[in-house]
């Protein structure tokens, strides 16, 4: 063994890919030894159903939105591929590893599998793991009674800015020494014209831009499946990877409020920033939702597989307009509102009669934004399987003409049915013979007939989830929730 390797700490990036409001980075450089950062591109999350290449090409590209802001201080992320503990193993056959600084991750059965993993190797090696808090997420909590107090807390501590200076990282040319020993990742990615970057200087933009104009019709467009893109905040894949933290967008929105800026719009985002720390703290303290309904109650629903309905919804081919829209835009472009993820996850599991789990995975990988925490407490809530939330059956023909009353987002998604008048966009099947010709639209060539009866399998859907959910198990179920994850006050989360 070398006696004579330098001690040093590693800061282990994983969704917090920025170099502000880091408390573990910060606290590393404090720490009076060098500092090695580091990103492992893990082979459990290569291999995980959850995730694809485009949250890898995200992450590739904050890395290099990283590697830019470290050149000044001769640095850069050690970018590497592999198994996490082997990586390290690499690392200390020329460094001393004393600490391992992180942050606590809220993630899937592989990301908490793989931190226990990474513990135990610690402790049998004699290195030091400290993680921090970063959304708002306390762990072992067994009830909502001080998450509120907590979480304000946390929230209004004062973002100290990082301590960076030269000298203090791992220089390039020693990370490059390291690369000669360990397979890297390159981190050169061709952007998509119809997805956001990765990065901090884009999450910062987006953050601008909301504040300074886009936020005035944030409540007016926040259902609107094509004005939504722009008048919403865009900032939920900023968050997800940690090119921002929840923290300085709260404290950007309260001093926008405190400065004048008193709009309703504004106190709405608000609240949904802290909602969106409810739900991870919800996954976080009954993780067991990934793969089974919170609610026991619901577990013997009947639900059989149809591979032909599940790829026509994935494919945006069932021949419900607004549905297919919403998918294929979903597949292209990485984001949905809020509404629309609702709708197709209603569709899938109360008109297709499909259960939530065969969704989950193709729903994850289409989001930019994948957030576990939020993934599966909203794809349960929507699929009406919680027992303490107001069951939801979307009709898409409605919603359609509510929310995309000229047909725009569907014509721009579905150019089948461009040649349609407004009134018919949302509901093809409709159409008359004649008034088919006149339009030239041919039923069932070009866009498929409908594949299932809304009105059949709404009813259908109705009749079967209405008595299960006043069933004895389904209400045991929904008081042991309520009392695990409901607020006290749940207004509270909406000041």
């Amino acid at each position: 063994m070398n006696s004579d390797r330098e001690p040093i700490h590693i800061v282990w990036l994983k969704r917090d890919l920025r170099l502000e409001d880091h408390p573990p980075l910060r606290n590393a450089l404090l720490s009076k030894r060098r500092v090695l950062v580091l990103y492992v591109f893990e082979d459990i999350l290569f291999e995980d159903p959850h995730y694809s290449p485009r949250h890898f090409n995200f992450i590739k590209q904050s890395i290099k939105t990283l590697n830019d802001q470290l050149k000044s201080y001769n640095s850069k992320v050690l970018s590497v591929t592999g198994k996490l503990t082997k990586v390290l193993e690499s690392i200390s056959k020329v460094y001393r590893i004393e600490k391992i600084w992180a942050h606590q991750e809220t993630g899937v059965m592989t990301t908490f599998n793989r931190d226990h993993e990474l513990a135990q190797w610690c402790d049998e090696s004699h290195i030091s793991f400290e993680e921090h808090l970063q959304q708002g997420v306390f762990r072992g909590m067994k009830n909502r009674v001080n998450w509120l107090r907590k979480w304000d807390a946390l929230m209004n501590e004062t973002i100290i800015p990082t301590p960076l200076k030269k000298g203090v990282l791992i220089t390039k040319r020693s990370i490059g020494q390291l690369e000669d020993q360990i397979p890297t990742m390159e981190l050169e990615v061709k952007p998509h014209p119809k997805r956001q970057m990765g990065g901090s200087q884009y999450a910062v933009r987006y953050l601008n831009s909301f504040f300074n104009d886009r936020y005035r019709n944030y409540q007016k467009h926040i259902s609107k499946p094509d004005l939504s893109r722009r008048s919403c905040s865009r900032l939920s894949p900023y968050l997800a990877f940690g090119n921002l933290s929840m923290r300085q967008v709260l404290q950007k929105t309260e001093y926008e409020s405190i400065n004048g800026n008193r709009s309703f719009a504004l106190k709405a985002f608000g609240s949904r920033l802290r909602w969106q720390s409810h739900f991870i703290q919800k996954f976080e303290m009954e993780c067991s939702m990934e793969f089974e309904s919170i609610n026991k109650g619901y577990q013997k629903l009947d639900k059989s597989l149809n591979e032909e309905y599940i790829k026509a919804w994935e494919t945006g081919q069932t021949g419900v307009p607004l549905v297919d829209a919403a998918m294929r835009c979903l597949v292209e472009t990485g984001y949905l509102n809020f509404r629309m993820r609702s709708l197709v996850v209603s569709f899938f599991t109360h008109h297709l009669w499909q259960p939530w789990q065969a969704c989950a995975h193709f729903l994850a990988r289409q989001f930019l934004d994948f957030e576990p925490g939020i993934h599966y407490p909203q794809l349960q809530m929507q699929a009406g399987v919680t027992g303490i939330n107001m069951l939801r059956i979307y009709n898409p023909v409605k919603n359609g003409q509510e929310h995309d009353p000229n047909g725009q987002f569907v014509k721009q998604w579905l150019p089948e049915l461009e040649m349609l008048p407004e009134e018919m966009v949302h509901s093809p099947w409709e159409l008359t013979p004649i008034e088919a010709g006149v339009y030239g639209f041919e039923s069932g060539k070009g866009y498929p007939h409908p594949i299932v009866d809304l009105q059949k399998t709404r009813k259908h859907a109705t009749s079967s989830l209405w008595p299960l959910s006043k069933s004895a198990p389904v209400r045991k179920e929904g008081k042991r929730i309520l009392a695990k994850h409901t607020l006290a006050d749940r207004n509270s989360l909406m000041r």
